[in-house]
């Protein structure tokens, strides 16, 4: 059997590839179950969170189980397969290790360094072995993954290259400033009481928010995440827990909310942000007042959205131009623009555009010979300039116009979920600032890694190269016990037929006999066994177990019999060392008499 992992990540495809092929609770456990099910694999594991989706299976056959795995990540996803492949990644044997070894020490995440990850290994092992999904192989390659990322936080400064995607969000939303300054005193509404919320309700507490609310489908454990935060020794924050439909309600309050949750559809919807905001003012770029509200009281939310996508800059009027017939008032084109040129028509209407039109045809023929007066004036100057400096002046491109400043933000929001739980429409509405996986996936790229992150890419390579050499030492062992079964079966048959030979034999020399016998087996069989246990630990030893077991002539199917007695052969081979230890140390001392 050997390591698949077939998955995708932020890395690999765009967040809304990423956002419809999430899974729900219920889906992946039915991929789990499905997959232990299909032919190739044995054990499964899924590791789903925000920013990837990995099917981690214990397979016998490679083709045929990167075939099945990407069928069942495609069908219980819900988007076509011809759709999601070229998304999918697939790692196989060491490759698939190092993979995860380098995920759980947050060199894969969006945000490097960041430790999360590793409470979602944790689950995602908890969950396999609750469904029995995972095997010897899958329970050691995660409980090894977890060893792995909490040594390399314990011993590299990799923490100093990332934060957790929470305090990064929140970074992105204060601008620049210092998230402590940035949060002190607001107010924060956070939807959702898993970990990923509560570890966002957790440092805005520390932030120095002064109110946090709580919302939460179970109302149970919304009170539970408010209680446990204004019980806090660290913080002084004011926390309440409200049911869902009053989210609405607290985000006219609010200045800044957080959401996760595992829903599948919008939690927030751009209507609602938008009547959230409604009658609150926020300052322009030039410290004036800029009214978020709607300009009219009747004015719906939808209608705002729309408006708030569109230019603000207000068109020039028609019929008020400079000249005869022409309809821009040429006194509001930003210099260094034609009045034929884009941006002078821009926002015009059809019949406006029409009446430019004709005007602009109508007086060309007077422009053209302008023109051509400009244009001479014009070469002779280049002409001069360019015998004085010896080249060419640039023509200086205008300077582009400026769109008219939004009002500063009166609302933040701060969107953790896959798939989202914030229209992404609402990005558009003055006075409001988004941060969602994706604008965080775009500032992330161009983040600075910290040296650490070397020292923790060795130690993942060393990781690797001992978990291998381990996984390849346990898969002869089943052949050296198989070996040494049959050596002491061989012992007892010809012990018996000796006594049958010999039955006026006594009991002491019966004994010693046997204890003669024993030793020379042992003594024959150690050094072929110890060094094929090294042999295979090495790259390519996998063979040295055939050699074995075609060498004696053991049956495939004892070995395999040895190798599912007792559910370890891990615990098989510590039992085979210890009776070894012990069979030489009476070696050595029956020797020592003689």
């Amino acid at each position: 059997m050997s390591l698949l992992v077939v998955g995708l990540s932020h890395r690999s495809a765009p967040v809304s590839v990423l956002e419809r092929a999430s899974l729900g609770a219920d889906a992946q456990v039915k991929l789990l179950q499905d997959t232990v099910a299909a032919e190739p694999a044995a054990e499964a594991a899924l590791l789903a969170t925000c920013n990837r989706i990995e099917l981690y299976a214990d397979v016998d056959k490679f083709h045929a189980g990167v075939a099945e795995l990407s069928t069942l990540l495609a069908q219980h996803s819900g988007v076509g397969l011809d759709e999601l492949t070229p998304y999918l990644y697939v790692h196989y044997e060491d490759r698939a290790v190092h993979h995860l070894f380098s995920v759980a020490c947050g060199l894969d995440s969006m945000v490097v360094g960041e430790g999360q990850i590793l409470g979602q290994i944790k689950d995602s092992l908890a969950k396999a072995q609750d469904l029995h999904t995972a095997g010897r192989l899958l329970n050691d390659l995660f409980q090894q993954a977890l060893r792995v990322g909490k040594r390399a936080h314990s011993e590299t400064g990799i923490d100093r290259a990332g934060q957790s995607l929470v305090t990064f969000g929140l970074e992105q939303l204060a601008g620049g400033a210092a998230v402590e300054q940035w949060a002190r005193g607001k107010k924060a509404v956070v939807i959702g009481a898993g970990s990923m919320s509560s570890l966002a309700a957790a440092t805005l507490a520390r932030a120095g928010v002064a109110e946090i609310v709580v919302a939460n489908r179970t109302q149970e454990r919304a009170e539970r995440l408010a209680r446990i935060l204004a019980e806090g020794d660290d913080t002084d924050v004011a926390a309440r827990a409200v049911p869902m439909d009053q989210v609405a309600g607290e985000l006219t309050r609010a200045d800044l909310a957080v959401s996760c949750t595992g829903a599948t559809g919008l939690v927030l919807t751009a209507e609602s942000v938008a009547a959230a905001v409604e009658g609150r003012i926020g300052r322009g770029a030039d410290g004036t007042a800029v009214a978020v509200a709607g300009r009219d009281a009747g004015e719906t939310a939808a209608a705002r959205i729309r408006r708030a996508g569109e230019a603000q800059t207000p068109l020039p009027p028609a019929g008020a131009g400079a000249e005869d017939g022409c309809p821009l008032d040429l006194s509001a084109v930003q210099p260094g623009f034609s009045v034929m040129g884009e941006a002078a028509v821009a926002g015009m209407d059809a019949a406006t555009l029409e009446q430019h039109a004709a005007w602009a045809a109508g007086g060309a023929v007077d422009r053209r010979e302008q023109a051509r007066e400009a244009d001479a004036e014009l070469i002779g100057a280049l002409a001069a300039t360019a015998a004085a400096v010896g080249r060419i002046p640039e023509r200086r491109r205008p300077e582009p116009v400026a769109g008219a400043p939004r009002p500063a933000p009166v609302l933040f929001l701060l969107d953790l979920a896959m798939p989202r739980d914030i229209d992404a429409a609402v990005h558009r509405l003055p006075g409001v600032r988004l941060v969602d996986i994706e604008s965080l996936a775009e500032a992330s790229a161009d983040a600075p890694m910290a040296a650490d992150v070397d020292q923790v890419r060795r130690i993942v390579s060393d990781e690797v190269a001992a978990f291998g050499a381990a996984l390849r030492a346990a898969h002869i062992t089943p052949t050296v016990v198989a070996l040494r079964t049959m050596a002491a079966d061989v012992v007892a048959s010809e012990m018996a037929r000796l006594e049958g030979r010999l039955p006026a034999l006594d009991d002491r020399h019966r004994a010693e006999i046997t204890q003669t016998v024993k030793r020379v087996v042992d003594k024959l069989l150690h050094a072929p066994t110890v060094r094929v246990k090294q042999l295979a630990a090495e790259p390519g030893g996998a063979g040295y177990a055939d050699a074995l077991r075609t060498l004696f002539d053991l049956d495939p199917e004892t070995v395999a019999a040895v190798s599912r007695a007792g559910g370890s052969t891990e615990k098989q081979d510590r039992n085979l060392q210890n009776d070894q230890n012990d069979q030489n140390g009476q070696s050595a001392k029956n020797r020592g008499p003689a």
